[in-house]
């Protein structure tokens, strides 16, 4: 079951000439429960994916469909409520609220919505991610790795449709990174999440279903390691 789908997105910051086109007819899909890595050097455009698919920045042209939603058919309002719900984002420096305990940056998303904790879920959560005995710790209080933890709770805990992961071992040392790597693939395999994550690192792109390669804003390669 197909749920991300991408046609002809194009991205150009600027006008003129100083206009830099960052994404260029770019077309793809993915399917429910994929881990998909996407590779390339700096400056060919991943990011820019990234944020466009997550609803974060408007593509220039084309569309994206997500769960059969057009993305940008939206207006702001209903594209923020979107975000939260649909869209779970890990970034490599954490992004959490410092003035937050753990249990309150996980649960973040769900209580901007306005709905009530699903504390089975939040207590499986906590519990994966080996958080336990730390849900009122601040984030200064934790180590890079438990902080990137966090983070990856925050972004399952409204059990969205698709992760999209910027570099989420960028900031790690080696034993963090393949940790981290681990607890993306158990909530791939454990969760059914569809997974997409922007890396430099091949050990991680390797244990994707899928890999995409971009370069000067195009996807240049295609390859399924796992059908």
């Amino acid at each position: 079951m197909e749920i991300l789908r991408v046609e002809h997105l194009s991205k150009v910051y600027g006008q003129g000439e100083s206009a830099v086109t960052a994404l260029q007819d770019v077309s793809f899909s993915v399917r429910q429960g994929a881990f998909v890595a996407i590779i390339g050097p700096s400056g060919s455009g991943k990011s820019t994916l990234l944020h466009i698919l997550g609803g974060v920045d408007a593509p220039t042209g084309g569309r994206v469909f997500l769960n059969g939603q057009d993305v940008y058919a939206q207006d702001a309002d209903r594209l923020a409520i979107f975000r939260r719900r649909q869209v779970g984002l890990i970034y490599q420096f954490y992004n959490l609220i410092p003035v937050l305990n753990v249990r309150e940056n996980i649960t973040l998303p769900v209580l901007m919505d306005g709905r009530r904790v699903n504390e089975e879920r939040l207590s499986d959560l906590i519990a994966t991610l080996g958080l336990q005995g730390r849900e009122k710790h601040l984030p200064n209080q934790l180590s890079g790795g438990q902080q990137q933890r966090v983070s990856i709770g925050r972004a399952l805990m409204n059990a969205p449709a698709v992760v999209l992961a910027d570099e989420p071992t960028g900031n790690l040392d080696s034993k963090n990174s393949r940790e981290i790597v681990e607890l993306l693939r158990l909530s791939n395999r454990q969760y059914r999440q569809t997974l997409i994550v922007i890396t430099h690192d091949e050990s991680i792109a390797l244990q994707a279903d899928r890999v995409l390669t971009m370069e000067d804003g195009r996807i240049t390669r295609d390859e399924v390691l796992r059908p």
